[in-house]
């Protein structure tokens, strides 16, 4: 098996090809939202920027926002739990919904707002790997608005199976894909839209564009994991002097007490 150096998942990847092909992009969006192609109007990517310093930030959340007949979607990838993904993803519906909001705008005017997430991990107990979340209320599951949308689809709960009918399964697929052979056999079906985004992900991978960015992504990962190992010394270091001191305050304690022993015998004699 050849191992992907990078795959679909690979954030700085992700964004750039798909802000490259944005009509790959948009086939993409509508898979996973489960509307027609041909019903979207508007389509604008809202934040096609990546300047290359970006790749060196710890903290870069390379997402793309999109205008979609008048929703704001906003569409991610997440490789790590890191346990904490539920309320970043609704702190990221927060965002994107309360900024829409003009100076002096009307609050019935705010679009309707959609996060969705391509996540690398198991995040719910159920064996769908797509779950989608509204605001509901609690007994009755009446809907309290149409403008709240969080869409999650779990990685590692898809098939080994792979079939040209379904859409929805090939894309995550791609993303799921760690192999040279895995591509491969998503490719051997031959359904345009794969062969497409696959070209696509074989020619940006060789641009300098992307090398240089990925070279300082890994810059940026040896960096944290020397801050990382220079922290972990540190701190076992402290720890070190800590109990050299704390073991120190004991023998000088059971030396005042020796010394304490000492002076009354000697009254005693």
């Amino acid at each position: 098996m050849t191992k992907l150096k990078h795959t679909f998942k690979t954030d700085f990847l992700f964004k750039m090809l798909f802000v490259k092909y944005p009509e790959l992009l948009k086939k993409l969006v509508a898979v996973l939202l489960g509307i027609k192609l041909e019903s979207i109007g508007e389509f604008i990517i809202q934040n096609t920027e990546m300047p290359p310093e970006s790749a060196g930030e710890k903290f870069c959340r390379l997402d793309i926002n999109m205008k979609v007949d008048g929703q704001l979607v906003d569409l991610e990838v997440q490789v790590r739990d890191e346990g904490d993904y539920a309320e970043r993803s609704l702190f990221n519906w927060a965002r994107e919904y309360s900024s829409a909001l003009p100076a002096g705008g009307d609050y019935l005017d705010l679009p309707r707002t959609v996060i969705i997430s391509i996540i690398n991990f198991n995040m719910f107990d159920c064996n769908e790997f797509h779950s989608e979340f509204g605001a509901l209320e609690v007994t009755r599951h009446t809907p309290l608005t149409d403008k709240f949308a969080l869409h999650y689809f779990e990685l590692p709960k898809l098939s080994g199976m792979v079939s040209a009918d379904n859409s929805l399964e090939l894309w995550l697929a791609l993303f799921k894909a760690n192999t040279e052979e895995e591509l491969a056999k998503i490719e051997a079906l031959g359904v345009p839209d794969m062969e497409q985004a696959i070209e696509a992900y074989r020619t940006v991978t060789v641009t300098p564009e992307f090398r240089e960015l990925a070279r300082l992504r890994e810059k940026a990962r040896h960096n944290e994991a020397a801050a990382l190992r220079n922290a972990r010394n540190k701190g076992r270091a402290e720890g070190e002097v800590k109990e050299r001191e704390k073991w120190q305050d004991v023998v000088a304690e059971k030396d005042a007490a020796i010394a304490e022993l000492h002076a009354k015998l000697e009254k005693l004699l």
